[in-house]
């Protein structure tokens, strides 16, 4: 077993003077060398507990930092998690990843096993970290039976509204709601899915792109959960036929939260999905998008210009918007005036005019872009371009000296070009306008703590599409391992880009009415990095694997 105090001075976190000045005091004392080592404001008690952790071969996780998987935190009752100062944390190869001060107490390793009927992998935390986050944490799955207590009867259909109101202000329908939504803002979801099922109410998280459950409860509780959320979102509660949008914005661990809620009515009641819009991720810089260098420069040219378009594509959930909205922090200056023209609105930008779209009223993108126009501005923001006329009308907003920002839904940068010649815009047009395409995708980080680095078949990486070059020097690459400060190897994402700049010779082959694949030949001849090739350098880079490529990118 190695030497506490060489552990930590091996972590850097004591010196070799420090270490004998320690133990001179252990033994004047009587005292144990990690308490003098905290008593002296050496070291923390939290890297005392990782260096004994370290020394007995355990893993340690710092819960102030660690995501909590809800489905395991579920798996204990309070009464044993506090009995024993246990925490179920992760779910990991099959096994229950349990949080506890003391490993070495195999009563409650034990007690743990049978109640949860899983193998246990003890992980290490300090005994403060294991009490506070069992407060944090315990009272889910207690919320949960309480509530199912509460509500009889369990028949949707037969429960009269003056029922759900009352079912609705019930704590433990507040709390259990209000538990929802702030575990997925601490587990850094995307989205909130509640689905009705035959016999239960299943509720997932979308977390990095990928869905993941996180619990089932009884079906009764189904009509309070549904209602309770309707009442926030300020939609009508008795009307479960057909669709609803709505708005809920609350304060979630001091984080001011917007959440876009949409109901569909299905055969086993109304399935609820709640988009989670965290307003300070709109103030992330493009440095904070994963952008190399090459790309960087390339898109940077694009938008410093005074004028022309610049068009951001990809498949729904690939980060177009915050790409764009990252943009206009950049270019959002006092003697700049931006509007913008959006459905929906999702983050309310300071020093930005921004209309909401409302199709009831008549105020389509189209009409919106034209009044927009009429109002002085420099840089203008169109969500989508949906049609003909809303591109149209932006394409001559580009050629009339304004620069104009928006999305448009095709494969990868080049098709853009070709996409708005068949919405029925003229190739002279598109060829003139358009100054920058910016194709994205969204993969997954691994994580930083777990990532192993193997050394890789040469088979494995000309079949990824690596270049000779690559595939003769066989570079470490990163792969996805798992730990419990994750999920499945990966924590976050990063972008993936494709930037097409519109020189003259694309201009020329876009009035020519060419083919994608022969703008995206002459493209990469002028220096157009493909999808895959940016993937692939960040594999390198160690941001993320080879598999996350290939899931993202075709």
């Amino acid at each position: 077993m190695r030497n506490l105090g060489q552990i930590l001075v091996d972590r850097g976190l004591i010196s070799d003077q420090q270490l004998r000045d320690a133990e001179d005091q252990q033994r004047a004392t009587n005292r144990s060398l990690g308490r003098v080592l905290v008593d002296s404001s050496m070291v923390t008690e939290k890297d005392l507990v990782a260096a004994l952790a370290t020394q007995i071969g355990l893993e340690f996780v710092d819960l102030d930092s660690a995501e909590v998987d809800a489905r395991a935190a579920t798996m204990l009752s309070d009464t044993i998690m506090r009995r024993h100062g246990v925490l179920p944390i992760a779910f990991e190869d099959g096994k229950l990843v349990v949080a506890m001060s003391d490993p070495s107490n195999v009563v409650a390793i034990d007690d743990v096993r049978t109640i949860t009927k899983m193998e246990v992998k003890a992980v290490v935390a300090t005994k403060d970290d294991v009490t506070s986050a069992i407060a944090k944490y315990a009272t889910m799955a207690d919320d949960i039976e309480s509530i199912a207590d509460d509500l009889t009867g369990g028949d949707d259909d037969l429960a009269d509204l003056a029922d759900l109101h009352a079912v609705t202000e019930d704590a433990p329908i507040v709390k259990f709601v209000n538990l929802l939504i702030s575990q997925a803002v601490a587990d850094g979801a995307s989205d909130i899915h509640i689905e009705p099922g035959e016999k239960e109410l299943r509720v997932r998280y979308r977390i990095d792109g990928v869905l993941h459950e996180v619990m089932k409860s009884p079906r009764s509780i189904q009509s309070g959960v549904i209602s309770r959320l309707k009442i926030m979102a300020d939609v009508d509660i008795a009307e479960r036929r057909i669709p609803q949008d709505g708005r809920i914005s609350l304060n979630v661990h001091g984080k001011a939260i917007d959440l876009r809620f949409s109901t569909l009515p299905t055969v086993y009641g109304e399935k609820v999905v709640m988009r989670i819009l965290d307003k300070t991720s709109v103030m992330l810089s493009l440095d904070d998008l994963g952008f190399l260098d090459h790309n960087h420069r390339r898109f940077e040219e694009a938008y410093r210009k005074p004028y022309g378009m610049i068009l951001v594509t990809g498949p729904t959930g690939s980060g177009k918007s915050t790409t764009l909205y990252a943009t206009l922090n950049v270019v959002n200056q006092p003697g700049v005036n931006i509007v913008t023209t959006e459905d929906p609105v999702e983050y309310q930008l300071p020093g930005i005019s921004q209309v909401q779209v409302n199709n009831k009223v008549g105020l389509t993108f189209a009409t919106a872009l034209r009044s927009i126009l009429r109002q002085d501005p420099d840089i203008v923001l169109v969500g989508e371009m949906r049609d003909r006329e809303t591109a149209h009308i932006g394409i001559e907003a580009a050629l009339t000296g304004h620069l104009v920002l928006s999305t448009l839904h095709t494969n990868d940068a080049p098709s853009a070009v070709t996409r708005l010649t068949e919405m029925g815009i003229e190739p002279f047009l598109v060829g003139s306008a358009v100054d920058c395409v910016l194709a994205q995708r969204l993969a997954r980080k691994v994580c930083s703590k777990c990532v192993e680095w193997v050394e890789p078949e040469p088979e494995m990486l000309k079949a990824a599409g690596f270049g000779d070059d690559v595939i003769e020097e066989r570079p470490p690459i990163p792969t996805a391992v798992g730990c419990s400060a994750c999920s499945g190897g990966y924590r976050g994402r990063l972008a993936i880009h494709e930037v097409l700049t519109v020189t003259e010779e694309i201009e020329r082959l876009a009035v020519a009415r060419a083919s994608t694949e022969e703008i995206t030949r002459v493209a990469v001849e002028q220096g157009m990095r493909l999808l895959r090739e940016d993937g692939l350098a960040k594999v390198l880079l160690g941001r993320t694997t080879i598999e996350e490529v290939g899931r993202v990118v075709v």
